[in-house]
Order: structure tokens, then C-alpha cells, then sequence
């Protein structure tokens, strides 16, 4: 698996700026090796170039969400009920929830280690507001890819390695930052 990966970053990587968007995109409703790593790469090389890189990878991220989100509404429902007969009632509750909560998964998921790809189609299948749906992919992975790139371009080469540690403790740092306020204010 760890030679399939490895071919594919240096596919993409022959490519430069097209293949960081081809990356992008495919990696937002198909499994393949996330883009940090071309994009960490990249911005080492040029740093000067740094927040183009963090655009590009923005843009064709949130693209390639679009297409995942078109895979959902027009096959993943069908889909579903047809290979899961009995869970369509459990749907229709995830669904409930999704139209409440769908923003800030979306958001979560596109910033966060956690697959984006599954997302971005469960957002089609589940029919979420399509405008909501590409504001939260565009805000989530233009936070993760700018993040990134700073990060980058302020500590090297070493810090590439963690990057998705890192990314993790700040979500994690977010949400207990959100939690607390959300505890105050029930409080008041």
C-alpha cells in the first residue's frame, strides 16, 4: 500500500500546480493520498508561492467536494436503500440531523484528518443545502491548506511530518474553546 502511495505523490507530483489540483480534487470523492503532502512539498520548494499553492489546493478541493456531492444525490441514495433495505428508516434520522448539524460536519471534516470524501457524498445522499454544503467545503479546506502552508513556510521541513498532528490538537483546541463558551453561556 506504502508503494501505491508513494507512486501516486510522484505522479501527481511530475505535474506540479495541475497535478496539486488533480490531487485536490480527486481526493475529495475518491481514495487516494490527501494533497497536504504535494502541497507541504511544493511550498518548501517556493515558498514565495506558498499562498497560491494554498488557493489552488482550496479551489480544486472544494470542486472536486462538488463532484462527490453530485456522486451522492444521484447514486448514493439509490444506492443505499438498494444494498441497505433495512436501514433506510436509521437514514431518514441521520438525514434529520444532517439538515441541523450538516454545516459544521462538512466544515469539520474538510479541515480535520477525518475522510472528507465520505462528506462530501454522505452530503448528496443525505440532500443537504447545496450553498451551505460548498461555503463549509470551500471555508474547511481553505483552512487546512492555508493553515498548512504557513505552518510551512514559518517552521520547514520538520514540521511536515506532524502536520496532521498538529492540525488535530488546534480541532481539538477549537472545540474546547467552543465548548466552554457554549458551558458559560448556559450558565448566564
Amino acid at each position: 500500500m506504502h508503494e501505491i502511495l508513494s507512486t501516486l505523490n510522484n505522479w501527481f507530483s511530475q505535474w506540479g500546480i495541475w497535478g496539486l489540483a488533480l490531487n485536490s480534487c480527486v481526493e475529495s470523492f475518491f481514495i487516494i493520498p490527501p494533497p497536504d503532502i504535494l502541497l507541504g512539498a511544493m511550498c518548501l520548494k517556493a515558498p514565495n508561492l506558498a499562498m497560491w499553492y494554498a488557493f489552488v489546493c482550496t479551489l480544486a478541493s472544494a470542486i472536486g467536494g462538488v463532484i462527490g456531492y453530485g456522486i451522492g444525490k444521484f447514486g448514493g441514495r439509490p444506492a443505499f436503500n438498494f444494498f441497505f433495505p433495512k436501514y433506510k428508516n436509521q437514514l431518514d434520522k441521520v438525514e434529520e440531523m444532517y439538515k441541523k448539524y450538516g454545516f459544521w460536519a462538512v466544515l469539520f471534516s474538510a479541515f480535520t484528518p477525518l475522510p472528507y470524501k465520505v462528506f462530501t457524498i454522505a452530503s448528496g445522499i443525505l440532500e443537504m443545502d447545496f450553498l451551505k454544503f460548498f461555503l463549509a467545503s470551500f471555508i474547511g479546506r481553505g483552512m487546512r491548506f492555508f493553515f498548512v502552508s504557513i505552518v510551512i513556510m514559518f517552521f520547514g521541513a520538520q514540521i511536515v511530518k506532524y502536520i496532521d498532528i498538529v492540525i488535530l490538537v488546534l480541532t481539538i483546541g477549537i472545540i474546547g474553546f467552543f465548548w466552554i463558551l457554549y458551558k458559560k453561556g448556559k450558565k448566564s
